[in-house]
């Protein structure tokens, strides 16, 4: 059986397990099911030889050029 779970968006408070900067990748593990988190710069540096070891390679990296929305307090 296969269950499918929605996965949220990656915030301010996930961070890379290389360096610890916020994280924009999202690796599910093919064997153990486990999940590894990565900045644009270390997941750049593992991409070729981790992605083919993975369920889900979820790339959110595009985010790192959207602009701040400013809310009035």
């Amino acid at each position: 059986m296969t269950t499918a779970v929605a996965l949220r968006e990656l915030n301010t408070l996930d961070r890379c397990d290389r360096c610890g900067a916020q994280a924009y990748v999202r690796a599910i593990l093919q064997t153990s099911g486990g999940e590894l988190l990565f900045c644009g710069h270390h997941s750049r540096a593992v991409e070729a030889n981790l992605k083919p070891l993975t369920s889900e390679w979820h790339d959110q990296t595009d985010r790192l050029h959207e602009k701040p929305v400013l809310v009035d307090s």
